[in-house]
């Protein structure tokens, strides 16, 4: 009996030897200690917590070299192999985990929507459900700061910009005509349904080396990786009908969109002012479809829409006492084929190609007008993530364009146009994250334009800074170049491409429910397209000699916490810019720029009667216009423009919603601008007429049915 109990003791006493103390001190790169991390040996339960100190001592029975690990939330994970008797007093420092909530975000000059976004100001069906703006997600975008208004074009003007300063791309692929074909001082509408997108990134200014063709501002949507399930979409509208469906299998889906609109029953009924009479009404056929596959390491989308636009109308003319006619037939077809995946260890590729094909067959009056254009963007972008605090993104992209256009005119000689402005383009960036409240981003563009035989260099730059808990200031700055409309380079095709510099400085505050953003920007224009006639034309003396500058301040605020079932947004903007371009005689401010401008737009659910009601307030000051009665150049300005806007979303059963919105409920009688005849009349005085919308409201009522599987989804997301 005591040999037993002798050998017990002996492999006591030898377990107590093999034990090993290892301590040591946790603090942050600054210094500060760190409480309540977890420290232990990787594959043993021998751990401790830090101390008020940051101080840990533990034993283990573990011995040779193991893993010490030390984990703390928003901490990089600290290991470090070492033989286990020489674990003590050790000083540790954890740096802070970059990717972990809060962190710092680059957002100057960029507004957000999508679940992808860190700091989303939009989220994807403020697009469609804003009172006023009818499903047209550029209109929704024409409520934030930054964005003009112009009434009678319907485009983004930003900051100062024309509509054509503007880049739009799909899944990054660039999109040549993203607005539907329209007639002068009609407003086009976004071509493309947001029904099938789920992210949206709007740049104001400074955006990254990536994207390139666009002086001002670019707009990014992303269609959607996954749908739920598979679901039928069926509407019915006082201006026509249409038809979505989606269907899902284990690793693909397919999605389309189409659509049928036709304004002769609307204009039987609410017949348009003496701005327009549609003796042909307009008409729009359109689908669009996205398909998609998942593979193991990535994922391949094909997107395709096509279009088909038709009417006539005729608009009095102060030269003549027949009104003009205007008749238009566009057809619209654009693809993209993209993969985004990954390759090798902590590689991502993402090649992709876009095709685009635009034909015009146009009547003015006598004349005919018919210009085509093909186009396409093959794009490769490659991506090397070094760590959390290093990435590396670069790329190549072509953007081959071909334009041919036939004048015929019996009082003028006939005139053909056929021209190539090809471009070749590579870029590069960096994302450098030094900690969670200090990040930069470095990017160089260099492109190559074919016409000029020319590479031009386009160095960008931002940064950001934490500033408190929940806000952070960002600063960007960037060279962005751009090739002169085809209009003008049909005629000269050797001209310089116009030039802009962007400064931008950001302050974003956003907690749950709550976001505020004051922007303040500086853009310097210059090599500007200038010629000597009234429009581009074959006789016309063309420059690069024009100039000009955009500077103000952008504020916005949304609110969807303080007011149960309510969210409401408020933005305004300030802007003084002048340009001195095209047949500009000297400096001014251009006609599509308001110096001040507003939106509120609200939102809200009411229980018991099962209803959205929404509310858009749009506000802008006078805009600039030239008057031959008065000396001076755009010397006069319109008046103020108001216009509130309602929508009420009604659901008749869980899939089944009854709509109705009316733009300008008030019939404020706007004015975007004047025309003034070419000659005095006897009078001695230039007659003029206003440039006003053609209906003071618009009327829309539509029946919305979703079919689908869980008997519970509906298109509210897409009113």
């Amino acid at each position: 009996m005591k040999i037993p109990a002798l050998l017990l003791l002996l492999f006591s006493i030898t377990c107590l030897q093999a034990q090993h103390q290892l301590s040591g001190t946790v603090q942050t790169k600054s210094g500060s200690p760190v409480m309540g991390a977890i420290v232990y040996i990787e594959g043993s339960y021998d751990g401790a917590t830090t101390d008020e100190q940051g101080n840990f001592k533990f034993k283990s029975s573990a011995s040779g070299v193991q893993t010490l690990i030390v984990s703390f939330i928003s901490y990089k994970t600290f290991r470090k192999e070492m033989e286990v008797a020489q674990m003590q007093d050790l000083q540790i420092t954890l740096r802070e985990d970059v990717t972990s909530l809060g962190a710092v975000v680059l957002s100057a000059g960029t507004f957000s929507a999508g679940d992808n976004s860190k700091l989303n100001v939009l989220k994807p069906l403020d697009v469609v459900t804003t009172a006023g703006v009818a499903g047209d997600f550029i209109a929704a975008l024409q409520t934030l700061p930054g964005t003009q208004s112009v009434g009678e074009d319907g485009r983004l003007f930003v900051r100062g910009g024309t509509a054509e300063e503007t880049g739009v791309y799909i899944d990054g692929l660039q999109v040549f005509q993203p607005y539907t074909a329209s007639a002068n001082n009609l407003p086009s509408r976004g071509r493309y349904s947001p029904f099938l997108f789920d992210g949206i990134t709007f740049s104001t200014g400074g955006y990254s080396a990536e994207y390139g063709q666009a002086l001002s501002s670019v707009l990014l949507l992303n269609t959607i990786n996954e749908p739920d399930q598979t679901e039928t979409n069926i509407s019915l509208m006082t201006v026509g009908a249409g038809l979505g469906h989606t269907q899902k299998w284990k690793r693909s889906s397919l999605s389309f969109n189409t659509s049928y609109i036709n304004l002769a029953p609307y204009l039987e009924l609410i017949p348009n002012n003496e701005q327009a009479h549609f003796t042909r009404p307009f008409q729009n056929l359109g689908g669009e479809l996205v398909f998609r596959r998942h593979f193991k390491n990535g994922i391949f989308k094909w997107y395709a829409a096509y279009e088909a636009t038709d009417f006539e109308v005729l608009q009095p003319s102060l030269e003549d006492p027949d009104p003009l006619r205007f008749d238009l037939q566009n057809e619209n077809f654009y693809t993209n084929m993209s993969y985004r995946g990954r390759i090798g260890k902590n590689w991502s590729f993402n090649p992709g190609i876009s095709f685009s094909t635009n034909s015009n067959d146009i009547e003015i009056d006598a004349a005919e007008v018919k210009n085509s254009e093909l186009s396409a963007n093959l794009k490769l972008k490659m991506s090397k993530h070094f760590s959390n605090r290093f990435k590396l993104h670069f790329g190549a992209e072509s953007v081959l364009r071909h334009f041919s256009e036939d004048y015929q005119d019996p009082e003028v000689r006939d005139i053909s146009h056929e021209i190539s402005p090809d471009l070749f383009a590579g870029f590069a960036e960096t994302d450098m994250i030094y900690s969670k409240s200090f990040a930069v981003k470095l990017g160089l563009r260099s492109t190559y334009l074919d016409l000029q035989d020319e590479f031009y260099l386009a160095p960008r730059a931002s940064m950001a800074l934490k500033a408190g808990k929940n806000g952070q200031v960002s600063f960007a700055w960037g060279e962005f170049l751009q090739q002169v409309p085809v209009d003008a380079l049909k005629y000269h095709a050797t001209i310089e491409p116009e030039v802009a510099t962007h400064y931008i400085l950001n302050y974003q505050w956003t907690k749950p429910g709550y976001t505020f953003r004051a922007e303040t920007y500086y853009k310097q224009y210059d090599q500007l397209l200038k010629y000597d006639t009234e429009d581009p034309a074959y006789n016309s003396l063309f420059s690069n000699d024009g100039n000009g500058f955009a500077r103000g301040l952008d504020l916005f605020f949304r609110d969807n916490e303080s007011v149960k079932n309510m969210e409401y947004w408020v933005s305004y903007s300030f802007i003084d810019s002048e340009r001195n371009f095209k047949n500009y005689p000297e400096a001014a401010t251009p006609q599509f720029v308001a110096n001040h401008s507003a939106s509120l737009v609200t939102k809200y659910w009411i229980d018991s009667w099962q209803s959205q009601l929404g509310f858009t307030f749009n506000f802008s000051s006078g805009r600039p216009y030239e008057n031959p009665n008065t000396a001076g150049f755009l010397n006069e300005k319109t008046r103020d423009y108001h216009s509130l806007s309602f929508n009420w979303a009604y659901l008749l059963s869980r899939q089944k919603i009854l709509y109705f919105s009316v733009s300008n409920v008030l019939g404020r009688k706007n004015v975007f601008n004047y025309e003034y005849a070419s000659t005095p009349g006897e009078n001695g005085l230039f007659e003029r007429q206003a440039i006003a919308p053609a209906a003071d409201r618009f009327f829309f009522v539509g029946f919305f049915w979703t079919i689908s599987s869980d008997k519970n989804s509906n298109q509210l997301d897409n009113l």
